[in-house]
């Protein structure tokens, strides 16, 4: 017989303690039903405050497919989403949120798309995002027109990180070096062939999410900054827009000068004019700093997570 195809699942998790026999059981429930498929379940725990690590790795005593990577502390979900990719060892691959916003049900028709297409990733887009709030929706929307407005690699709208990658696409991935990683962005530079299924995102079953509106606008400074050079030549054009001005201002108190008199200085327009530029030089110093702060960290090649153990209970042989 030949072997089955295994499936690698990447699974981050962060203080998901309430959810996890939820997951264990809607992500088993699933699976059973693609019985020519084997699959591993990589879940990550990135420096859980609660009880999470213990229950995920209950879960190895009790199913040999689920394996528990736990790192050191808490990195974030864009190195914690590394890491699994990293050590996910299956043939096709498919990261997942642990809250199940994205349904398990996905999984079978990622699955069945990659099947009937010759690709080698299959995106999930979300067609309907009534479950997140209205703030969050237009932020989304927002952040996805202005990163493709100034990025050169496009992100398709609405895509997460959920999708179907095959062996060759994640070897990919890992050759891509730097530290500080925003995961759309590096999807998309790697390329290859994709097609996009399309499903609605279900509301959070249990728990909150852990992005709040402050580590959502650094998230998406760090998309723009990390695939794109745009906000630093718009600096110069601004600056020769502003040349330009002062020019063609100099010209004109030069000409009313010599036509009218000398005017009374004009104290309130001057107080305008240089709050209008000192705070134009801020921005421009303050994106400067975006990219040299970006320079810096990459300069200093730390590594982008650290694993304190690996859990994983040893396959269960059969008898002679």
């Amino acid at each position: 017989m030949a072997s089955k195809i295994l499936v690698s699942l990447v699974c981050p998790f962060h203080n998901e303690e309430m959810g996890i026999d939820y997951f264990y059981e809607a992500i088993t429930l699933e699976i059973a039903q693609l019985d020519s498929f084997d699959f591993e379940i990589l879940c990550i725990d990135d420096g859980s405050k609660d009880n999470t690590l213990a229950y995920l790795v209950k879960l190895t005593h009790k199913d040999p497919r689920f394996k528990i990577l736990e790192l050191s502390r808490n990195f974030g979900k864009e190195a914690a989403l590394t890491a699994g990719l990293d050590h996910a060892v299956g043939a096709l691959i498919i990261p997942l949120d642990s809250d199940l916003q994205d349904p398990p049900s996905l999984i079978s028709r990622l699955i069945h798309a990659w099947q009937e297409n010759d690709v080698d990733v299959v995106l999930a887009k979300r067609v309907d995002r009534k479950s997140d709030s209205l703030s969050k929706r237009l932020s989304a929307a927002a952040f996805y027109d202005t990163y493709n407005f100034l990025a050169h690699i496009k992100i398709p709208t609405n895509v997460g990180d959920c999708r179907l990658m095959t062996r060759i696409v994640v070897d990919a991935l890992k050759l891509l070096p730097e530290k500080q990683r925003f995961m759309k962005g590096l999807f998309a530079w790697v390329g290859f062939k994709t097609i996009t299924i399309e499903y609605v995102r279900q509301t959070r079953s249990f728990g909150s999410s852990k992005f709040s509106g402050w580590k959502l606008w650094n998230f998406a400074l760090e998309g723009i900054t990390s695939f794109s050079s745009l906000p630093l030549r718009v600096w110069t054009y601004m600056g020769v827009t502003g040349a330009m001005i002062t020019v063609l201002y100099g010209l004109y108190i030069v000409i009313r000068t010599l036509i009218f008199g000398v005017d009374l200085p004009g104290y309130p327009s001057l107080f305008v004019a240089i709050l209008f530029f000192g705070s134009v030089q801020l921005i421009g110093i303050g994106v400067l700093g975006e990219y040299i702060g970006r320079t810096y960290m990459e300069a200093k090649q730390r590594p982008t997570y650290l694993i304190r153990k690996f859990y994983q209970e040893p396959p269960i042989k059969p008898e002679n």
